[in-house]
């Protein structure tokens, strides 16, 4: 497992940066310095944020008494940049290994795009609750920059 000190260090400031990263990786190649390749990473990006237009599965709010100690503790640091690596998702948001790389990278897009686009409420995270637009945007921003460090561009 890599540490967080080798791997890239890599920022954000909205989610088109991140959109330009995966077209850039795609256009370079990289090398996976973690477990998932371009398109897994996409699809797992998509898939988590496309659910805070769409809706989370029922059984997330199961889990929503833990907010308010999980919120305090945990949102801080996502919104710094500094998420915690080698954290489990859950198995709805693992991406299988038919992640194609270029379909996955257009799917990101059009989700970024749809996302950047919403105008109503999102769904509360599962985590960190309700959050305005301008939150939810950053921490789908940081979560981006999270998994894309893990893929080294070739030069």
């Amino acid at each position: 497992m890599p540490t967080a000190e080798s791997l890239r260090d890599l920022r954000f400031e909205n989610l088109s940066q991140a959109v330009a990263e995966t077209e850039s990786l795609l256009e370079t190649g990289y090398e996976r310095r973690g477990k998932w390749t371009l398109g897994q990473a996409c699809r797992h990006l998509r898939v988590v944020q496309d659910c805070s237009i769409d809706g989370y599965p029922w059984y997330f709010g199961l889990f929503a008494f833990m907010r308010p100690f999980v919120r305090p503790f945990l949102l801080p640091r996502i919104m710094a940049g500094n998420s915690p690596i080698g954290v489990p998702t859950t198995s709805i948001f693992v991406p299988g290994e038919d992640a194609d790389d270029a379909t996955e990278a257009s799917l990101y897009k059009e989700s970024v795009a749809r996302l950047e686009n919403h105008t109503a409420p999102f769904h509360p995270h599962p985590g960190f609750g309700r959050l305005n637009h301008a939150d939810m945007l950053r921490v789908y921003t940081t979560h981006a920059a999270h998994h894309l460090r893990f893929l080294e561009p070739r030069t």
